[in-house]
């Protein structure tokens, strides 16, 4: 009984003890209950559980310092990655091009090509006034030979115009390539823009009053003796013609091409019509064949052009299971069918030369323009005989013109600066 007593005494004090030490380290107390052996010294119990109870408050004290170094560490690399993105920042800023080192960039490229008109390029306002200086020296000596025209005989004027006329078409070669490569480079400048389109306009008006000459010699010339020239591949040069085409269920259309580009010819012409840029078209573009579009559908075409040499092409269409055929040089190359059967060519559209429509009469893109020579461009309704064709190819007094298109100068506008030229297809291919 005694042991018992002194065991349930032990009991009471041990929590007593504890409560005493925890409430002197932390403030507010709670009772613990803890049995310890009969045999076991009370006052060492209580000595070891105050060691583990100081143990624990040191391992929590440790893990709350590591806590904040770890968050002391995260905040400095957020500092770190903040001043590393602001400098990454500033050195894009740095590098990005600004309009007076995309200037420069120009003067590099094309310093390193050949200066065929003798001036040198400084800046791109350098460069188009002096393409106005030599154009403005090309208005006067045309109308130099205006006046020599009008007090002089025909035969000297012709000499002279001849002359004249092949500088001129050397000179044009060398502005528009050199607006041309000025254009590549900086298309976003506006006042470039308009200094091009002042040039293009220029250009146009020279032509224009190089035709006026000839018209005043050409009552032994038919109106459809001449050809255009495409000699550069851009967006802006195209002849337009200046009526729509009818409402057709069969077609033949005929041309006389020249041209030695690589890969590809380009667009010979293009018809569009509202909702339908490619209604009617004819394309040749990277190192495929050539193709015929009608209402967005394609056939192959077996045309060899781009040998620098005179070629008469024709193709014929019917609705009517799609049949077609195409002719080169007065000879049958290929033919098939279902191209665009049972629909019409629609009417009210516009027929562009030289040019790929991407929206009614315009969005052209110069990867597919035309580059080189055509003459006699002729659209008829029906499907022309294998023998009215040859007569065409071969010159024929026979050799019809076309019903609802007939190549004539009267019949188009031209834009851009293309040259119109003297031209007799016999005469080029004998």
């Amino acid at each position: 009984m005694k042991t018992k007593i002194e065991a349930a005494a032990k009991l009471l004090i041990l929590p007593l003890l504890l409560v005493q030490t925890r409430g002197q380290d932390f403030g507010q107390t709670q009772f613990i209950c803890t049995s310890v052996p009969k045999d076991v010294d009370l006052c060492a119990a209580t000595m070891q559980n105050g060691v583990a109870s100081e143990d624990l408050k040191s391992t929590v004290m440790q893990l709350r310092e590591t806590v904040l170094q770890q968050k002391e560490t995260i905040m400095n690399h957020k500092e770190t990655i903040r001043e590393l993105t602001s400098k990454l920042n500033r050195c894009e800023s740095q590098s990005m091009p600004e309009a007076g080192d995309s200037r420069a960039s120009g003067r590099r490229k094309e310093s390193g090509s050949k200066n065929t008109m003798g001036d040198v390029s400084r800046a791109p306002s350098d460069t188009l006034s002096q393409l106005g200086q030599t154009l403005q020296s090309l208005k006067q000596r045309l109308e130099n030979l205006e006046q020599f025209s009008r007090t002089n005989s025909s035969v000297q004027a012709n000499g002279l115009k001849e002359l004249l006329q092949n500088k001129i078409d050397e000179l044009e070669r060398q502005v528009l390539s050199r607006v041309n490569s000025l254009e590549e480079g900086r298309t976003s400048l506006r006042n470039e823009t308009e200094q091009r389109g002042k040039v293009e306009s220029t250009l146009t008006s020279l032509h224009q009053r190089i035709t006026d000459l000839e018209k005043g010699q050409k009552d032994n010339r038919p109106l459809d003796r001449f050809q255009l020239t495409f000699p550069l591949r851009t967006n802006y040069m195209y002849a337009k013609v200046k009526k729509s085409l009818p409402e057709m269920y069969a077609f033949t259309v005929c041309m006389w091409l020249k041209s030695n580009a690589s890969p590809s010819v380009g667009t010979p012409f293009s018809y569009a019509v509202p909702g339908q840029a490619n209604e009617l078209v004819l394309i040749g573009w990277g190192n495929n064949p050539m193709e015929i579009l009608i209402n967005d559908k394609m056939a192959k075409l077996p045309f060899v052009i781009n040998d620098g040499k005179w070629h008469h092409i024709c193709i014929t269409w019917t609705t009517r299971d799609g049949v077609w055929e195409a002719f080169q040089d007065g000879v049958i190359r290929g033919n098939g069918e279902n191209l665009a059967p049972y629909h019409p060519i629609k009417p009210q559209g516009v027929l562009v030369l030289g040019q790929e429509q991407d929206t009614l009469g315009g969005g052209f893109d110069a990867t597919q323009a035309f580059v080189g020579n055509m003459a006699n461009f002729n659209m008829w309704d029906r499907k022309l005989s294998s023998g009215e064709i040859y007569n065409l190819a071969t010159c024929s007094s026979k050799a019809q013109t076309g019903n609802v298109l007939a190549w004539a100068e009267t019949s188009i506008d031209i834009y851009g600066g293309i040259s119109k030229w003297t031209f007799e297809p016999c005469r080029q291919i004998n």
